[in-house]
C-alpha cells in the first residue's frame, strides 16, 4: 500500500466594490470596457419575467451596441421559480445558446433571481463569474453581501447552494420606483431586521424617516441601502461562512421562511419575515431579553412600513409548528432561534453561539398566541 499526498493550498481574494446610485446601466457597461471581467465577450443575463421588460431588455441591448454577444434567458418571476428545475432550465438554455466557461452571467432583478443566477454561476462550466444589477430594495438589502446562494425544495429553503461572491454588485436606487407598495415594503423588513439585529441608531432612523421612504426620497433611499451594506458586511467579514456569528443575520427567519413555505409563497418574503419579526420578540420578551415597550416599538415600525404583523386566517398554525424543523438552524433534531436582546443587540448565547435551544412547546405557545388576521 502507497499513499500519494496532494497539496492544495489556496488564498483566494473574493473582494468585489457594491456601487450604489441611480441608472447604473451605462456604468455596468463602462467597467465591462474597462475590463471588469478581463477579456470576456460573451454575456448570459439572467432575469425574471417582471423585470426583462423594465430593465434586463435594455441592459441587453446596451451591451449589444456596445459590441458584446449576449442573451436573455428568462424565468416566471416569484419564490416558486427558485428551484433546481429552473436552475437546470437555465443552464440548458445557455448550453443550446453555446455559452461555456469563456462567459459571464449578470443577474438582473431581485432577491430570487441573484439567488438563482449565482448559483448557476457557481456550477456553470464548474464557474464562470458574475454580476449582480441588483433592482429592488430587498435585494439590496438582503442579496448585495454575502455570496449565499440557493435553491428552495419542497423540504426545505435555501439547504442547496453554495457561497459564491460576485464580481461587482450594482444596486440601482432609481429601480426602486417601479416596485409596487408590496414589493418595496417586503424589502423594507430586512433593513428592519437589520437595525433590530446591530443598530439601534439605524432603528430610530427608520422611525424618523419611514414616510420619505415610502415616497423615495433619494438622500434618504441611498443611505438606508448603504447602511444595509455596512450592517450585513460588518457581520459577514467576520463569518463568511456561516460558522457562528453569521447567524444572527437569520434573525425573524425561523419562523419567517416556515410561514412563508406554509403560506404556499402567497405571503412575500419580507412579509412573512414580519411576522417571524413579531414571533421572535414575542420569544425575546418571554425569555427576559427585551421590553415589551421594545417589542412595541419593533411591531409599530413594522406598521409604519406596511408590513404584516398577524398571521393569515389560511395559515395551518400546527403545520406551522412542523415546518420550523425544515430551518438550518436546527441542530441534532433542536429547534434554535436567533433571539434580539433590546433593540439594536442579540442575545449570544455561548461564546460564538448565537442561537438559542428553544423547545417545539414553547415554540408552539409563541406560534398559537400570535395574533391573527382575516
Amino acid at each position: 500500500m502507497s499513499t500519494f499526498h496532494v497539496t492544495l493550498k489556496k488564498t483566494v481574494d473574493d473582494s468585489y466594490e457594491i456601487e450604489t446610485g441611480y441608472h447604473l446601466e451605462h456604468t455596468l457597461i463602462r467597467d465591462i470596457q474597462n475590463g471588469l471581467v478581463k477579456n470576456i465577450q460573451k454575456f448570459a443575463i439572467i432575469t425574471d419575467s417582471i423585470v426583462k421588460d423594465l430593465y434586463a431588455g435594455n441592459l441587453a441591448k446596451l451591451l449589444h451596441e456596445a459590441g458584446y454577444q449576449t442573451d436573455l434567458f428568462v424565468f416566471e418571476a416569484g419564490e416558486k421559480s427558485k428551484t433546481r428545475q429552473t436552475k437546470a432550465d437555465m443552464e440548458d438554455a445557455m448550453l443550446a445558446k453555446g455559452y461555456r466557461r469563456d462567459c459571464c452571467i449578470i443577474a438582473v432583478g431581485g432577491g430570487v433571481v441573484t439567488d438563482l443566477a449565482g448559483f448557476v454561476a457557481g456550477t456553470y462550466g464548474r464557474g464562470v463569474p458574475f454580476i449582480n444589477y441588483a433592482t429592488t430594495l430587498l435585494a439590496a438589502a438582503d442579496a448585495s453581501v454575502g455570496g449565499k446562494t440557493a435553491v428552495d425544495t419542497p423540504l426545505a429553503t435555501n439547504l442547496i447552494g453554495l457561497f459564491n461572491q460576485p464580481e461587482k454588485v450594482y444596486l440601482d436606487i432609481a429601480a426602486w420606483q417601479t416596485l409596487p407598495p408590496r414589493q418595496l415594503a417586503s424589502g423594507l423588513a430586512e433593513t428592519i431586521k437589520h437595525a433590530c439585529l446591530a443598530d439601534q441608531g439605524f432603528f430610530h432612523y427608520l422611525e424618523k424617516h419611514m414616510d420619505r421612504i415610502l415616497t423615495f426620497d433619494p438622500d434618504v433611499c441611498k443611505h438606508i441601502a448603504q447602511e444595509n451594506c455596512r450592517i450585513k458586511y460588518s457581520v459577514v467579514m467576520k463569518d463568511e461562512r456561516e460558522s457562528g456569528l453569521r447567524e444572527i443575520l437569520n434573525l425573524g427567519h425561523t419562523v419567517g421562511r416556515a410561514i412563508e413555505t406554509v403560506s404556499d409563497y402567497q405571503l412575500l418574503h419580507g412579509e412573512a419575515l414580519s411576522i417571524g419579526l413579531v414571533a421572535e420578540t414575542a420569544l425575546s420578551c418571554y425569555l427576559g431579553y427585551m421590553t415589551q415597550n421594545e417589542r412595541e416599538a419593533v411591531i409599530r415600525l413594522l406598521k409604519k412600513a406596511n408590513l404584516p404583523v398577524a398571521v393569515p386566517s389560511y395559515i395551518n398554525r400546527e403545520e406551522l409548528v412542523q415546518k420550523l424543523y425544515t430551518d438550518k438552524k436546527v441542530k441534532n433534531g433542536k429547534l434554535r432561534f436567533v433571539v434580539q436582546q433590546g433593540i439594536g443587540k442579540i442575545v449570544e448565547y455561548e461564546e460564538g453561539i448565537f442561537a438559542i435551544p428553544v423547545e417545539e412547546e414553547l415554540a408552539r405557545r409563541i406560534i398559537m398566541d400570535l395574533p391573527g388576521m382575516p
